[in-house]
């Protein structure tokens, strides 16, 4: 029975891949993956990572050299690994490219929902019985504008749901979908026609910081930015100076550009050196969640199927349908890199 070393080990994850697994012997560990600890999968023929392990040149080499052969990240996110030293050192890398993509559209609308009509702060008054108004009004999302950046699957499903509040919208990609029953336009219509923006797109070289502080100058100060894809994806330090100038409404948050050493953790007993999202947190038109959007029993359990099944048909020879390969795809992926 093949090994696999399962890093950034969290109780949920345990349940599900212990109820899923028949095929490996998986020993389970807490610590996030990374060039400190990668020694533990020494000896293991697999191993198991997540979206904020760091999988550098130096992680990577220690792995091939204690014996992995293939790396599962069990997410679809994979910004955080050298594909150039992968390959160098002959380890495979697959992933997790859908897990559940009505998980992660349904929490973006439940992070607009709250943040528009003051949920967060209603729950809060009334646990200490003030039952008073004053600062909780909304506005109707019917009529309004979402401009969605990326409409892969989870966007697809976003944009109904958006329609479904009788919103109009927009939408930018550099690869649109064919017959869309929305309006696909440029970056600089997104930033300034939209009343609520949502970002929906994969963290490259293209995207990083897609949101600046030359987007936010363009955008209406009522606008509201949801951000459940990546926190790279927008500049904090401008996110934080735009909303302490009400250049923009508010934010709401699943994820942050520095989010490593801190989401998915109990840091309530710790002071956190991150003065932006101290910032971020303190302030009353933001909310976060800690990149809790693909957290449903549905997910969970479509990620340890998909991720068992990735190593199954490495181990068995077969091809490898959810590679992401360097050598032929710069990174991308194909049905069959071999």
């Amino acid at each position: 029975m093949k090994r696999v070393a399962f890093f950034d080990t969290k109780q949920y994850d345990r349940e599900w891949f212990d109820r899923i697994d028949k095929s490996f012997e998986i020993k389970y560990f807490e610590e996030k993956l990374n060039s400190e600890n990668a020694d533990l999968a020494k000896g293991f023929d697999g191993a198991i990572a997540f979206v904020n392990d760091k999988i550098n040149s130096k992680t990577i080499k220690i792995l091939a050299e204690g014996g992995v052969k293939i790396l599962a990240m069990r997410c679809a996110g994979y910004n955080n690994i050298n594909f150039k030293s992968a390959h160098e050192n002959g380890l495979k890398v697959v992933r997790v490219p859908v897990y559940s993509p009505y998980a992660v559209a349904e929490h973006t609308m439940a992070l607009l929902l709250t943040l528009n009509r003051k949920i967060h702060k209603a729950y809060n008054r009334t646990r200490d019985f003030n039952f008073a108004l004053n600062g909780l009004t909304g506005f109707d999302l019917n009529g309004k504008t979402a401009g969605v950046i990326g409409t892969g699957k989870i966007g697809q499903i976003f944009i109904k749901i958006c329609k479904g509040f009788g919103m109009n919208v927009i939408a930018y990609d550099p690869y649109p979908i064919e017959n869309p029953d929305f309006e696909y336009v440029d970056l600089e219509e997104i930033y300034s026609r939209s009343d609520v923006i949502s970002l929906h797109c994969p963290l490259n070289q293209y995207t990083h910081h897609i949101l600046g502080a030359d987007a936010f100058s363009k955008m209406k100060s009522s606008v509201y930015i949801i951000n459940t894809s990546r926190g790279g994806l927008i500049d904090s330090e401008a996110l934080l100076n735009a909303l302490k100038s009400r250049r923009i409404a508010g934010a709401g948050l699943d994820v942050y550009e520095e989010e490593a050493s801190v989401f998915f953790e109990d840091c309530s007993d710790t002071i956190v050196n991150d003065d932006i999202l101290a910032r971020l947190v303190s302030l009353p038109n933001v909310l976060l969640t800690s990149h809790q959007a693909f957290l449903t029993e549905e997910a969970l359990k479509n990620i340890a199927e998909i991720t068992i099944e990735n190593l199954e048909d490495y181990f068995a020879g077969k091809p490898l349908k959810n590679q992401i390969c360097y050598d032929c795809c710069n990174g991308g992926t194909t049905s069959n890199c071999g």
